[in-house]
């Protein structure tokens, strides 16, 4: 990346964006939470814009909670459909790119193999549709991140939440008929430097490798923790108490095609970042 490209991430204190902050760690980052930005509000946005001259825009404001969104369509349009509108409208006037993150809940999970950056979308949930919106407001110049199951070291995320159990020897049900790919933050926003540098455009899934269902990835944590197994549940979608008001999809492998396609190495398989995040974590 020339040392002159100016990057503003926004949803600042997010948990992707804390790892995108570490990794472009520069000068020329600025990072605004959503107190400091509401990507919902076109003068925010066009005040905040004018005033960074950012070359890159790398949008990691979203309303993530799956099942507060199927109560609130509205919010959940407006950040996650209108913000990223606004953000491409104002980086227009401005010749900025806009590196847009999405998710796999853009498909709805019955496809037999994984899914490929080409694949057609037809997401199931309030979320997976507003964030397909999201997507269809960037431009031909800018940059779609699809990625899944995100947890790292920082925000709430399931990976927080699973350790925390592990240690009170609480019991655990998890479901094993939901498969993907989890994806660590801190790698995931390896590989968007990687694609922000060499200016790439289009859409690129990019998660951590190795698929597994969420009870096979708990495991994976109490195994790696040292913890007993017992503890562990596997249960059917349909046996979840309550049920979730959101549609999951069964299938949400994403295969990295874009990123081999364009030299780039996907990130690590989870199992070789989760040893070193669970340290992190339980020290």
């Amino acid at each position: 990346m020339s040392s002159h490209q100016q990057v503003l991430i926004t949803g600042g204190q997010g948990q992707l964006a804390t790892d995108l902050i570490q990794v472009f760690n520069s000068s020329d980052t600025v990072a605004l939470s959503h107190q400091q930005l509401d990507i919902t509000q076109r003068s925010d946005v066009e005040a905040a814009l004018r005033h960074y001259k950012p070359d890159v825009v790398i949008n990691a404001a979203a309303f993530t909670d799956v099942d507060k969104c199927e109560d609130q369509p509205v919010q959940a349009r407006l950040v996650n459909s209108l913000g990223p509108e606004n953000l491409v409208a104002v980086a227009n006037k401005i010749d900025a790119r806009v590196l847009q993150i999405s998710t796999d809940y853009v498909f709805d999970g019955t496809l037999e193999r994984p899914y490929i950056e080409s694949d057609d979308t037809n997401p199931q949930s309030i979320y997976g549709q507003t964030k397909l919106q999201g997507e269809q407001a960037m431009r031909d110049r800018d940059l779609i991140v699809r990625t899944s199951w995100l947890c790292g070291s920082h925000g709430s995320n399931i990976l927080k939440t699973i350790v925390a159990l592990a240690q009170t020897d609480q019991p655990m049900r998890f479901v094993d008929d939901q498969t993907g790919h989890p994806s660590f933050t801190q790698d995931i926003a390896v590989t968007i430097k990687q694609l922000v540098e060499i200016e790439a455009q289009g859409t690129f899934h990019v998660t951590n490798q190795g698929p597994v269902s969420w009870y096979e990835f708990a495991y994976s944590i109490l195994e790696m923790m040292g913890r007993r197994t017992h503890q562990l549940t596997p249960i059917t979608t349909d046996q979840l108490d309550p049920p979730r008001p959101a549609t999951r999809p069964t299938n949400s492998v994403l295969k990295n095609q874009a990123l081999l396609t364009a030299g780039l190495t996907p990130p690590p398989h989870f199992r070789d970042t989760l040893p070193l995040l669970l340290k992190e974590l339980c020290d």
